[in-house]
């Protein structure tokens, strides 16, 4: 049972700390669309890619979104239109983060199906299943964040998830080229196959942990690399 708290607390303080990053990137300026996308990936790269825990650690940047604005706004009322901006950067930036988790998937799978590996039916099947909430997952967060804020604040968001629903988001865009790869690998994986060594779950981890550093800017990068070998 201590180990239950102590794994409670720590993930209560890792997300205040993504808060208080996030928060601090808004009031500080700068690239908040980079900087975001970052911080997510970083968090991502740390914990399991459940849905739980892709929205906990989404929830943390949309409340440190939040607050920094807040407190932005109190400093100077009259800068409103550079607050809307930061939040515009700020959720695009949330937004290309969700992308790059499934673009990562992808990747894994493609440098898997490169060395002849192929992970279980089961894995496959169950991390499918946990990207096609994703963009769900995003305009939940996004609905919630607007509906728990203010003024301008509220406003910036809601315009923000009208736009998402009406345009849809770079999530959305990924998750086709990715769910296809998903059921095509389905398809050709027996319910006798054995899982490669590593889970998928640790490849796209490490994957993302490429992106968010920089190392890899995403699959075509990749795949170029791969090639050169």
């Amino acid at each position: 049972m201590q180990n239950v708290t102590n794994s409670t607390v720590h993930k209560q303080e890792e997300m205040a700390k993504l808060e208080a990053d996030v928060r601090e990137a808004i009031t500080h300026g700068g690239d908040v669309k980079e900087t975001i996308r970052q911080l997510t990936l970083k968090a991502m790269h740390a914990k399991s890619l459940d849905p739980q825990s892709i929205g906990r650690i989404a929830t943390a940047v949309m409340q440190g979104v939040h607050d920094g604005t807040q407190q932005k706004l109190e400093q100077a009322s009259e800068q409103s239109h550079v607050a809307q901006a930061q939040i515009i950067h700020a959720v695009s930036g949330l937004d290309t983060a969700f992308a790059q988790v499934a673009e990562a998937s992808k990747l894994a799978l493609e440098e898997a199906a490169g060395k002849a590996q192929q992970f279980s039916s089961e894995e496959l099947t169950k991390t499918r299943a946990d990207l096609e909430t994703l963009e769900s997952l995003f305009l939940d967060i996004l609905q919630h964040t607007s509906t728990a804020a203010k003024g301008v604040i509220a406003e910036t968001f809601n315009d923000l998830l009208s736009h998402a629903k009406r345009n849809g988001t770079a999530i959305g865009a990924q998750l086709k080229e990715t769910l296809a790869t998903f059921t095509q690998q389905i398809s050709s994986v027996g319910h006798t196959q054995l899982e490669a060594g590593v889970q998928l779950a640790q490849v796209t981890a490490d994957l993302l942990h490429k992106i968010a550093t920089g190392v890899l800017t995403g699959v075509a990068e990749q795949s170029k690399q791969d090639k050169n070998k």
